[in-house]
């Protein structure tokens, strides 16, 4: 590894074992200034800032008492829920194994398995006012595949969202390529008072990554 280049960049070498690809996400990791920042203050990971800074727009953590994280590995966003909402109850579910998190009800579960509804919703004992998800499929190569298969992980959390609920509730969701689908957007309108779409500047200029943000859910009724 090597400190060289402009502005104090720093610049990886290739070594024997290591990709081409490895060497420059390892080298864009090391110049991050989000990376940086997070290690400095403690975050799991550089997407607590995506959180914060969608949540200084929108303020939907705000009095929050029930929180589900879906998708919660590493773990940055429910610190930033904890840092936020001291008092709300957190309860996240992700396939990946995750270091515990003091207030935080973790299980390692996929999401999509059949047995993850029950459990969530045994977890809960009742409703939920903010669900998150930062969920995203792992990506095969294929823009297409990849966006389908992301984008039915937003499917399942809204339809979830939307039974765990409670009125006035809000969802947030990681979604791709500018936004979710229109059928997707229909849902969202139809079971919530506002639905915007933003990309908070902690995402990478390079990502197809946005956040939908929907708030003031309507209750059961809507969501028949």
């Amino acid at each position: 590894m090597s400190r060289g280049g402009s502005g104090g960049r720093t610049r990886v070498k290739t070594s024997r074992g290591r990709s081409p690809q490895s060497t420059r996400w390892l080298e864009r990791q090391l110049n991050d200034p989000y990376v940086k920042r997070a290690k400095a203050e403690g975050y799991r990971s550089r997407a607590a800032y995506k959180l914060i800074e969608l949540d200084a727009r929108f303020g939907f953590l705000k009095g929050a008492r029930t929180v589900l994280d879906l998708g919660i590995a590493p773990g940055g966003w429910a610190q930033v829920v904890r840092k936020t909402a001291p008092k709300a109850r957190i309860i996240g579910i992700d396939l990946l194994p995750v270091d515990p998190i003091e207030g935080v009800e973790i299980v390692q579960l996929d999401f999509m398995a059949d047995a993850a509804p029950e459990w969530l919703n045994d977890a809960l004992g009742g409703s939920a006012d903010l669900v998150l998800s930062d969920m995203a499929a792992n990506t095969v190569g294929h823009p297409q595949t990849d966006h389908l298969r992301t984008m039915a992980l937003v499917e399942a959390a809204v339809a979830f969202a939307c039974d765990v609920l409670e009125p006035g509730g809000a969802f947030v969701a990681k979604s791709l390529a500018g936004g979710a689908d229109s059928t997707l957007v229909t849902t969202l309108k139809r079971n919530f008072a506002s639905v915007k779409h933003a990309k908070p500047p902690a995402s990478r200029k390079g990502s197809s990554e946005w956040y939908v943000v929907a708030q003031g859910f309507k209750g059961a009724e809507s969501a028949s």
